[in-house]
């Protein structure tokens, strides 16, 4: 009886012990800041977005992965040195340029595709066809 009694505090003890939440958090998970920031201290883009990586680093992150209503999928670059975004989907990329960024909003353009960056959503108008896209969290 005793050693039952013995085992089973033992028990209770170490799972009390070995359950215990870190607060610390898992330090694999990347960290993203979505306020608007500045490249080079000189350009403002209410899109760029920091992310940090396990050692604490900051960079700025340029590829996201954006889905259409359809559940096609496009990845979408950002270059804000060359001030350009690239939309590749389908074997096909597009490369346009950016024209205007006011308030929380970037217009990219080239001949007659448009694509407004607005939060996480993106918009592409060409000509009579008219694409929305969402940010995914892939």
């Amino acid at each position: 009886m005793k050693k039952g009694l013995f085992a089973a505090a033992a028990i209770i003890a170490l799972s009390f012990t070995a359950c215990k939440k870190s607060e610390s958090g898992n330090k694999s998970v990347l960290k993203s800041d979505n306020t608007a920031q500045t490249v080079n201290d000189s350009i403002t883009d209410p899109n760029l977005q920091y992310e940090t990586d396990v050692n604490g680093k900051k960079y700025i992150k340029t590829d996201f992965v954006y889905k259409a209503t359809d559940g096609s999928l496009a990845k979408v670059v950002f270059d804000y040195k060359e001030k350009t975004m690239s939309i590749r989907s389908n074997n096909k990329t597009f490369i346009l340029n950016k024209v205007d960024s006011k308030g929380n909003e970037s217009v990219y353009e080239k001949m007659d595709m448009k694509a407004t960056v607005k939060g996480d959503s993106l918009i592409l108008d060409q000509g009579s066809n008219i694409i929305e896209l969402v940010k995914t969290k892939i």
